[in-house]
């Protein structure tokens, strides 16, 4: 006699949970990211940068993997939030998303800088000119330019972090205790 087994449902994990896992995993890489970029970058030393970039070139590299996927994520915590708070302010929550798309895109975009950097410095290595004073610092400004950039990001991150508040404040799903 075969005993037939009847599969449970596998429940859905919750929208919060799926946000808040993706939110999780773009702090952790993009923190890690700024953490391996602050060792290795010499704000005031290009010469001295651009040894760090060459000596711990994989290291380099994966900050910049690291970056992206911190961008990506945020897009998914993104599109998770988006439909959690459509039913309180489909504006406001289109008007979030945009903001918060706008971050991630301009954070990718400062990606182009930190490949510049390391294109200039590979290139200079390769033609063994790396002792040539004005491509050290050209990497430099490269990597000056993607912290600006990334700032600029970050205000529109701010503005969709403001608006995420408000909708969660206005939707009842945040409560903030009164005094």
């Amino acid at each position: 006699m075969s005993t037939v087994m009847i599969a449970e449902p596998i429940e859905e994990t919750s929208p919060f949970f799926r946000a808040g896992a993706y939110y999780l995993l773009s702090v952790l890489t993009g923190a890690a990211a700024a953490l391996v970029r602050f060792r290795l970058v010499v704000p005031a030393d290009a010469a001295a940068t651009a040894a760090n970039i060459l000596a711990h070139e994989p290291l380099f590299r994966l900050i910049l993997a690291a970056d992206l996927i911190s961008a990506v994520c945020y897009v998914a915590v993104t599109l998770v939030l988006y439909d959690l708070l459509k039913p309180v302010s489909k504006r406001l929550s289109l008007l979030t998303v945009l903001f918060s798309l706008i971050s991630c895109t301009v954070a990718a975009f400062a990606c182009l800088f930190h490949i510049a950097a390391l294109a200039i410095l590979r290139g200079a290595q390769y033609l063994h000119i790396v002792a040539v004073r004005p491509l050290p610092d050209l990497a430099l400004l490269c990597l000056r330019l993607r912290a600006e950039a990334y700032s600029v990001g970050l205000v529109f991150f701010g503005l969709s972090c403001l608006l995420i508040a408000y909708l969660l404040c206005k939707g009842g799903i945040l409560r903030i205790p009164s005094a």
